[in-house]
This record gives C-alpha cells, structure tokens and sequence, in this order.
C-alpha cells in the first residue's frame, strides 16, 4: 500500500493546505479518496490522471470535499484520451439523488460518453474486491457520512475518517489499523460540533489501537498551534500531521 495526501486542508483558502484528498495504491490499483478543489492538479503531481483512478470514494458531499468530481467526469469525457472503462463511485446514503442534481445542472455535458458511471451507496458495508476489501461505517457528521477501512489481501489496513465527531464506529473501523488517517479540524480549545480536535483524535487512535495516526483537514489556525501534542496527551504511537503531497508506504 501506498498513501498519498493530496490535500491537507479545509473549505478555508490556503497557500499551504488544500481542499481534502487522498490517493491509495494497491498492487497497481488507484483508489481516490474525496476529491476537493485542486485534486486534478495535485494528482498530475504524482503522475496520477483520470484515467488511472480503479475506484473513487467519497465521505461526504460537503464542497470541500466533492468539488473536483464535476471536473473529472468532464475530463474522463472530453480529455484528449477519454475514458473507457467503467467508473465506480461510492458513497454515503443519498449519494445517488445528489449526483441526479448535478447532471440535471449540466445536462448532456455530465452524461458520460464511452463510459459508464456506477454509483453504490454505503453505510454499514463490507465491499470486496480481488486485492483488497472496503468496509464502510456511519460517522457523526451528517447523515450521509461514512469513513471507510481498506484492508489489502497482504494484510495491510488504512482507516479514512473523513469529517466527523467522535463515535464508537470510528474507534471500531481503525481497530488495529496500520494507518488512521483522521481529521483533526481545529484545536482542542476551538471545539466545532461534527469535528474532531487532536486530543478526540488521539483518543480514537488509542482505543482503537492503531498503529500510525496522520492528522489532517486541518484548519488554518491549526498551524499555528502544537496539535502534536495536544494529540499526545492521547496517543503514544507512531504519529504524522499531514501535509500536500506527502506520501506513506506500507
């Protein structure tokens, strides 16, 4: 397995963080996890493009998070080599009725070409594939949020929260995870209902006993505070604050 952060950050506009994002390799397949504005262009940055994407997974549908998908179906239609194969979507329960609105705004310019969409929705799930299986589990955020667990026939595991509260799904969905890659939106004493502060972060990871935690979705101000370790007064593993384009090997 390999993790590529592609963004680290929010909604909130910044120079060193952007919208959520997050690639995943598995023995030569690419899964995408959110894809916030500016997700194409990171994507390129590691040589990954449209084309290239086995199964694209969003948590929720919040603009941080899903801004990019319009641009990407557009480009698996139009670009210079368009797309051929299938292209597999998951999310949380309403996905669908959201995705029939968007194509209803862009009309014939969203209906894919010489592709087709599939769309599954999720909530509590256990997806399996040839190289690897995905589980999905409701978070608290709202209510079509789900985090997901992909774990590889190698027995290798990742934990994606997504946006959420603490819940006792999330500390179940990362038990003994290799990586929990988490958010971690604001500082302890800036606390935002729906979202995670580093010390709430720090407590999953040690309940659920994850082996690495990375901290990410992190809000501006979170960079000008110590959310390592604040983080610690939870956790005593292995643990990373994310940053774009930072990659993990497993």
């Amino acid at each position: 397995m390999e993790i590529t952060i592609l963004g680290s950050g929010t909604c909130v506009p910044s120079l060193k963080r952007g919208s959520p994002g997050l690639i995943l390799r598995i023995d030569g397949r690419v899964l995408l996890f959110d894809s916030g504005t500016g997700t194409l262009e990171r994507m390129l940055k590691r040589g990954i493009t449209y084309l290239d994407l086995d199964l694209v997974l969003y948590t929720h549908t919040h603009p941080d998070h899903i801004a990019d998908l319009v641009p990407l179906i557009f480009a698996c239609k139009y670009g210079e080599n368009p797309r051929r194969e299938d292209f597999p979507i998951i999310g949380g329960r309403g996905f669908k009725t959201y995705f029939r609105a968007i194509q209803e705004v862009y009309g014939h310019w969203l209906q894919p070409g010489l592709f087709r969409i599939n769309i599954t929705e999720v909530y509590e799930e256990i997806l399996d594939y040839d190289l690897f299986r995905v589980i999905a589990k409701p978070m608290v955020h709202i209510s079509e949020s789900v985090g997901y667990r992909v774990e590889s026939n190698d027995g290798k595991s990742i934990a994606i929260s997504g946006d959420t509260d603490y819940c006792p799904q999330l500390v179940e969905l990362a038990r003994d995870v290799d990586v929990l890659v988490i958010e971690s939106a604001l500082p302890d004493e800036m606390k935002a209902e729906g979202h995670l502060t580093p010390s709430l972060a720090g407590r999953i990871g040690r309940e659920a006993h994850c082996k690495k935690m990375v901290l990410t979705h992190l809000y501006p101000v979170c960079d000008t505070v110590d959310i390592a370790q604040q983080c610690r007064k939870e956790y005593r593993g292995e643990l990373l604050i994310a940053e774009d384009l930072m990659e993990i090997s497993l």
